[in-house]
């Protein structure tokens, strides 16, 4: 079945003006369900992190999951985690 791809850059885009907001959200973004966490004071259960990381994920894990974790603070870069192992491209075929 052809699955239509977002351009990671657009979703690095939207994801970043979501963390400016800092305000949680949840919802459909490039047609797959997304949501937006912001940080967070208190640390994650059984974690030495001292904070809880605002994070981003759009997608379905193995079929294509794109995430963002702000887990060195909310100034910097995020780590970012890419699945698309269910993803196989095959050559377009020119038409007869």
């Amino acid at each position: 079945m052809p699955v239509v791809i977002p351009s990671l850059d657009e979703v690095r885009k939207f994801a970043a003006q979501l963390h400016n907001d800092g305000k949680a959200w949840q919802g459909e973004a490039f047609g797959r369900y997304a949501e937006y966490n912001p940080e967070q004071a208190d640390p994650p259960l059984d974690s030495k992190m001292t904070f809880t990381p605002a994070d981003f994920c759009i997608g379905e894990s193995g079929i294509w999951f794109f995430s963002l974790m702000w887990e060195r603070g909310r100034e910097a870069e995020p780590v970012e985690f890419l699945d698309n192992r269910g993803i196989i491209e095959e050559p377009i075929k020119a038409a007869a």
